[in-house]
């Protein structure tokens, strides 16, 4: 199952717990962090990587309304308040959901399965399906979709698609920046594998193809992440 990390920005401490338990509650949500302070939780959005917001409206130096004028955020954003008037404000600032204190756990998954909608659709919007790859005086085409594994041969890459086999001098490294890891992941050290269309695991070997990959120790923390996100 894909985590989403979110954090809650919430001066009140009562809501501040129940906002935290319900999170909790959510199998597809983890809660890095918590601040009763906007301008922290500020300081936190701008170095770390959040998917989902939690955040309060009235707040001593910086309201959340301030905050989202101020800033650019790239996170969903749902706004827990109990002022009402507020609302169509939010909206303008593009929120994702108003929750209006007290609120309920059905009300609050709503909001949140609306955030999940939303995450997935740009993240399948923003995914490239396709990479060029240099081969001989070409570039060749390459759908992401048809790769089952890229084989590393001495100075040579060879990528075995579901249709043909094309042979590059780009390295490995390449091919992780081009290519998410959730798509085709590195498992060794002249091994990359395209995660759906793995046939099985089997100790410290995956059968893909007709093929037996190993699974080095240096990846194998990673890979095995990746498949347990996706059970």
């Amino acid at each position: 199952m894909v985590k989403y990390t979110c954090i809650i920005i919430e001066d009140e401490p009562l809501a501040l717990d129940k906002t935290r338990d319900f999170v909790n509650k959510v199998p597809f949500l983890h809660l890095s962090a918590t601040f009763d302070n906007a301008l922290l939780g500020l300081a936190y959005l701008n170095n770390n990587k959040v998917d989902l917001l939690f955040l309060d409206i009235n707040m001593d130096e910086l309201s959340g309304i301030e905050l989202l004028e101020s800033s650019k955020i790239n996170s969903q954003v749902i706004i827990t308040t109990a002022y009402q008037e507020y609302a169509l404000k939010g909206y303008e600032l593009h929120i994702t959901d108003y929750l209006l204190k007290p609120f309920t756990f059905n009300r609050f998954l709503q909001a949140v399965n609306k955030a999940q909608e939303n995450l997935v659709r740009h993240a399948s919007e923003s995914q490239p399906n396709f990479i060029f790859v240099k081969t001989e005086n070409r570039l060749e085409k390459i759908m992401l979709n048809e790769i089952v594994y890229i084989e590393g041969m001495r100075d040579y890459r060879r990528i075995h698609t579901v249709n043909k086999k094309v042979m590059t001098l780009q390295n490995f490294s390449e091919f992780e920046t081009l290519i998410p890891s959730s798509v085709v992941c590195r498992v060794h050290k002249s091994f990359m594998v395209a995660l759906d269309k793995i046939v099985s695991i089997e100790r410290s070997r995956i059968k893909i193809a007709d093929q037996l990959i190993p699974i080095s120790e240096t990846y194998k923390d990673t890979f095995f992440q990746l498949i347990n996100s996706r059970q």
